[in-house]
């Protein structure tokens, strides 16, 4: 095969896209953009800008000599600013060119930290309520600049215009838009109102909201962030942000904690959370970047085990995405996230040191939280193991409390276990932990290392039913008969039967069982049903191989000791299956359909033969 010279082939003509721009809005408004409310926030953001540059053609003036003004009276809607304003040629490259950014053409990209916006797109937006945006601007980089109008629609064209200056007497920029029928909801003045509010509450240059009422107009951000303002005293300080904390995110925090990152110009507010947070559950923070509302929802500001707190931040050097609703993952968040995790750290070693009764009440609320740090950060975990509270045969306590208690410290794999055993455990002076919540048996595990004098062990049936005690063997003997039957009676469930004494007395039976062995018995079932021939004997030898359940009777109990004594075998047989049935259900596992209809079963008979008995 010859391939052909591309020498030989003419060239084609050069050819720019075509741009449907109605299309491109559409997606803006349902990609991009997750709601059309953020026309003003791109508003807001572009003036923003407009007055950083014209700080630094005049950085001598105050921060407040240039400011924004907002105005709506339900027929329009204007934003004007004294920013740095456009020339003719700047209208047509920057506001007529979708995508490209002043800022970056400009080659001030080291510099695109004194700048909000970073895609150039942001006007783009205002198509989601209006088909039309009029935009009058003059230069303050150039004197006696002539004022320059622009008007883009919505089907894609638009028109430019020269003006005398005195048509905009001042430099900067005023956006005016006339909104579509359908955008009422987000061009109400109480409503441009609100949202101003809400998007640029922490916004370092003045911003005033008039409504065309001829009333004075209200300033949208009169109060800078409680972190900006010097207080008298540190409990000053520390009450201002908890009634900040409470206003913007809606709980009395049980606790603040003040953020500051001055490599990337943070500062804000972490509010801990007075009550529990389901596992797994995150909460989003609330993140502004050069004092404009990016997100409320910004989960992606602290790691994954910090769900106890929630945050109000300002930033500098956070890079927002093209739709400015949500944080650029790059390394500069990763370690801004790892920094403001020491920060939570810290706090929770100074609340440990110096305030009991905090931590106390923080790891009422958050122990969760804190057990799935402590498994992955020693120091947590020397600082805090002690104070974690677990479920115990003693009741709730501290490992702490617990292992000068008991010097070997006992812990189950499930929930399940340690209901089973805990009462039997409890009464022959055991001291077992339930290691059946999220974390728990792994950070029972590590408590040596804390208390080096500790002995820690999972466990085993063995060990319990080492402390049960034996019946004397004339009493066994005189239970044989009994025992027979109820194993016989509880062989469906690979159950065996025997006799101990053990407290409390007031315990008939304790079932000791596992999980793992009930799965167990259960695959092997299974598949001895499946299956026939050699293969079904060769699993059902497997099957008497696998662990059996043990049904241990009490003979302390004044039931146990009279039903022992029974001689009629069908009788005998139905109460072992009502003490297996009440057994099952004390250890609060989820009963098999089987056990299900063993209880009714049992209590049926029961109830039949005592009636027999009475007639």
């Amino acid at each position: 095969m010859t391939l052909p010279d591309t020498a030989a082939i003419p060239a084609g003509d050069d050819r720019t896209f075509q741009v449907d721009l109605r299309g491109l809005v559409d997606l803006l408004s349902h990609h991009l953009y997750s709601s059309p409310r953020v026309y003003l926030r791109e508003l807001l953001q572009n003036a923003v800008d407009a007055l950083t540059a014209r700080h630094s053609l005049e950085p001598g003036a105050p921060t407040d000599a240039f400011g924004i003004r907002l105005y709506a009276d339900g027929s329009v809607v204007r934003v004007e600013d004294d920013g740095v304003g456009l020339t003719e040629a700047d209208v047509h490259t920057f506001l007529a060119t979708i995508g490209r950014s002043s800022k970056r053409a400009e080659k001030i990209a080291e510099q695109r930290a004194d700048f909000i916006g970073q895609f150039g797109i942001g006007l783009l937006s205002c198509f989601l309520v209006a088909d039309e945006i009029h935009v009058l601007s003059r230069s303050a980089r150039t004197p006696d600049a002539p004022t320059v109008e622009w008007r883009g629609r919505g089907d894609g064209s638009y028109t430019v215009r020269v003006l005398p200056a005195s048509a905009r007497p001042r430099p900067g920029t005023t956006v005016t838009l006339t909104p579509r029928a359908d955008a009422g909801e987000w061009t109400r003045p109480v409503q441009v109102q609100t949202l101003a509010r809400h998007f640029g509450s922490l916004l370092r240059h003045p911003v005033t909201f008039a409504d065309g009422t001829g009333g004075t107009p209200v300033s949208v951000n009169p109060e800078p962030a409680p972190w900006a303002v010097r207080y008298p005293t540190p409990g000053a300080r520390s009450r201002a942000l908890a009634a900040y904390g409470e206003e913007v995110l809606g709980f009395k925090p049980l606790d603040t904690i003040e953020l500051d990152l001055p490599a990337v110009g943070l500062k804000g507010v972490a509010c801990v959370l007075p009550e529990t947070v389901p596992a797994g559950r995150r909460h989003g923070h609330r993140v502004h970047v050069k004092g404009m509302l990016l997100s409320e929802q910004a989960e992606e500001i602290l790691p994954e085990w910090a769900f106890f707190v929630r945050c109000v931040v300002d930033a500098e050097s956070l890079r927002p995405t093209a739709s400015r609703e949500s944080l650029y993952e790059d390394d500069t968040l990763a370690a801004v996230r790892d920094a403001l995790a020491e920060r939570l750290r810290e706090w929770i070693a100074r609340a440990a040191a110096s305030d009991p009764d905090l931590l106390a009440r923080f790891l009422q609320a958050h122990h969760l939280a804190v057990k799935s740090l402590a498994v992955h950060d020693d120091e947590i975990l020397r600082m805090l193991l002690p104070w974690l509270p677990f479920e115990t045969t003693d009741g709730h306590a501290t490992l702490d409390e617990f292992a000068r208690t008991h010097r070997t410290v006992l812990v189950t794999s499930s929930v399940e276990e340690f209901r089973q055993v805990a009462a039997i455990a409890s009464a022959a002076g055991l001291g077992v932990v339930n290691g059946g919540y999220t974390y728990d048996r792994e950070l029972v595990h590590r408590l040596p290392e804390i208390r080096p004098e500790a002995s820690v062990a999972d466990l085993d049936p063995a060990t319990l039913t080492a402390h049960l005690d034996p019946v004397d063997r004339e009493t066994e003997l005189a239970a044989a008969a009994y025992l027979a039957q109820a194993r016989d009676a509880l062989a469906v469930f690979d159950c065996d039967v025997a006799l101990r004494s053990f407290q409390p007395a007031s315990a008939p039976a304790l079932l000791v069982d596992s999980r793992e062995a009930r799965h167990e018995r259960t695959r092997s079932q299974l598949a001895r049903e499946q299956e026939g021939g050699v293969w079904g004997d060769i699993l059902g030898a497997l099957r008497q191989e696998a662990p059996r359940a043990q049904l241990i009777l009490n003979q302390l109990n004044p039931l146990v000791r009279t039903a022992v004594t029974i001689a009629e075998p069908e009788l005998a047989r139905t109460s072992a299956e009502a003490l297996y049935g009440q057994a099952a259900m004390l250890s609060r596992r989820p009963l098999r359909p089987a056990e299900s209809s063993l209880i009714n079963r049992s209590f049926l008979d029961l109830l039949a033969h005592a009636l027999r008995k009475d007639s």
